[in-house]
C-alpha cells in the first residue's frame, strides 16, 4: 500500500500578480525538495507544459482531468486561477509530515499568510491506495470533500487524525498534541 496525498490552497491573487510572484518563484524548488525527500514516490505533473493553458485544460495523463473540490470557487482561466494544488504518492504519512515541516516548504508554511487566504475547510487529505494505483484529481477533490463533510475516516484523513493502511486509527490530536491509540500502539 502507498499513501495518496493532496492539498489545495486559495491564493490571495491569481498567478502572475506581483504579490504572488515570490510564491511562484518557490514552487519549482519546493517540488524539487519533495521529490528528493525520503518516502516520496511520485507527483501529478501535466504531460503538456503550455503556459497558455490552465491546469484545468492541461493533459494530466493517468492523473486524470484536473478537478478541484467544490469549496474552490475561484477562477479557472490563465488570468483568474488562484488555487495552488498538489497530488502526490508517498510511502507513508510520516514522510509527508517530515517533508512539510522542513526546508523551503516549512518557510512557505510560516509565510503563507503573505500569499494564501485562510479557509474554513480542511485543505489537505490523505488516503491509502494499492501499489499500482495512480490517484486522480477527481479522487483528490472527492477525498477533501469527504473529509470536510464526514470527518476523518480511513477513506480520507489528515495529520491530526490518521489511519494506517488497514484502516486502524493511528493518531488523534488532543489538546494540541498527537497521541498513539492505546489499542493499536
Amino acid at each position: 500500500m502507498r499513501l495518496a496525498f493532496t492539498t489545495i490552497a486559495v491564493l490571495k491573487h491569481p498567478y502572475g500578480h506581483p504579490d504572488i510572484l515570490s510564491y511562484e518563484d518557490r514552487i519549482g524548488p519546493v517540488f524539487a525538495e519533495a521529490e528528493g525527500s525520503p518516502g516520496f514516490i511520485a507527483r501529478a505533473r501535466p504531460i503538456d507544459s503550455d503556459d497558455e493553458k490552465t491546469n484545468f485544460e492541461r493533459d494530466w495523463g493517468p492523473w486524470g482531468t484536473f478537478t478541484t473540490p467544490r469549496f474552490y470557487t475561484g477562477g479557472r482561466t490563465v488570468d483568474t486561477d488562484s488555487r495552488a494544488s498538489t497530488l502526490s504518492i508517498w510511502t507513508d504519512l510520516a514522510s509527508v509530515r517530515a517533508f512539510s515541516r522542513a526546508g523551503l516548504h516549512q518557510y512557505m508554511l510560516r509565510n503563507q499568510a503573505r500569499w494564501v487566504h485562510h479557509v474554513d475547510w480542511k485543505h489537505i487529505a490523505a488516503w491509502w491506495i494499492d501499489d499500482e494505483e495512480i490517484p486522480t484529481w477527481g479522487d483528490a477533490a472527492r477525498r477533501i470533500e469527504l473529509l470536510n463533510d464526514e470527518g476523518p475516516s480511513p477513506k480520507a484523513f489528515d495529520f491530526a487524525t490518521s489511519y494506517d493502511e488497514h484502516g486502524v486509527l493511528v493518531a488523534e490530536a488532543k489538546a494540541g498534541r498527537a497521541r498513539r491509540n492505546p489499542v493499536t500502539a
